[in-house]
């Protein structure tokens, strides 16, 4: 089943109710670009994530992962967001979906959707968060999207990503922007500038080659040592942990025959 772009509005007024709207997400939840345009989220529409999503995580999707995103939406109105959440919820039917928001967003709490309330810098909190989730196997932060929080939230959290779990990074534009519409993203046009989210991901690029380094003083880093991958789309960073240990492919100078 599917429906197109354009009647996306009238359609979604038809599946406000809940359970209309999850009979509906049953047969849409292979289809993350039609299950984000169901639950309004903007991951589709005003950005193209869902697609870039899909073919991430498709084969996880039904395993029994935990979900942690960054950034609830709906401001300061607790009842207000919660889009994303939901979405998750369908398009993963075994995984427990968690958000977090600087914001009371506990009414969107339900079966399998639960919801924490703190700043997504403030490292003592999410040590609780992940302590009370246990493994966390995907996060997403698409939360103020401002650069420094963006670089400390993922320095303190990809350390507490199970392995093998997959870390994102969502609206990568404001590395660009200082101020844009009255907010300071803390950006720069100044595309070597180290204080932006993006300069800082790309800085992590090399790490992955970190075993054919010719520096004899080299240290590997944690994220050198652990990131196995790393996908970048428009606005959209897509980072794999695992164990990058796989050896260098120099071949060793031959040992001499006796």
């Amino acid at each position: 089943m599917s429906f197109p772009i354009a009647v996306e509005a009238p359609f979604r007024s038809i599946v406000k109710k809940p359970q209309t709207r999850s009979v509906i997400s049953f047969f849409l939840q292979r289809n993350l670009p039609r299950l984000a345009l169901l639950h309004g989220t903007d991951k589709q529409g005003v950005h193209r994530y869902a697609q870039h999503y899909q073919h991430h995580f498709e084969p996880f999707r039904r395993k029994k992962l935990n979900v942690l995103e960054i950034g609830i939406g709906g401001y300061n109105n607790p009842k207000n967001g919660g889009r994303s959440l939901r979405m998750w919820k369908s398009y993963f039917p075994n995984s427990r979906i968690f958000g977090i928001d600087i914001f009371d967003k506990t009414p969107h709490d339900e079966k399998r959707i639960k919801t924490f309330q703190g700043s997504q810098t403030d490292t003592s909190f999410l040590k609780r968060v992940v302590d009370e989730i246990g493994r966390v196997d995907i996060i997403i932060d698409d939360g103020s999207h401002h650069n420094d929080h963006v670089i400390t939230t993922f320095k303190f959290l990809f350390p507490l990503l199970a392995d093998n779990g997959i870390y994102v990074v969502e609206d990568t534009q404001t590395s660009y922007w200082s101020n844009v519409q009255n907010v300071d993203y803390g950006g720069s046009s100044d595309l070597t500038a180290p204080h932006t989210s993006m300069n800082y991901l790309k800085s992590l690029v090399d790490g992955l080659n970190h075993e054919e380094f010719t520096l004899d003083d080299y240290v590997p880093t944690y994220f050198d040592k652990h990131i196995t991958a790393m996908h970048f789309y428009h606005n959209l960073v897509f980072i794999y942990k695992g164990r990058n240990n796989e050896g260098s492919n120099v071949i060793a100078p031959a040992t001499p025959i006796k």
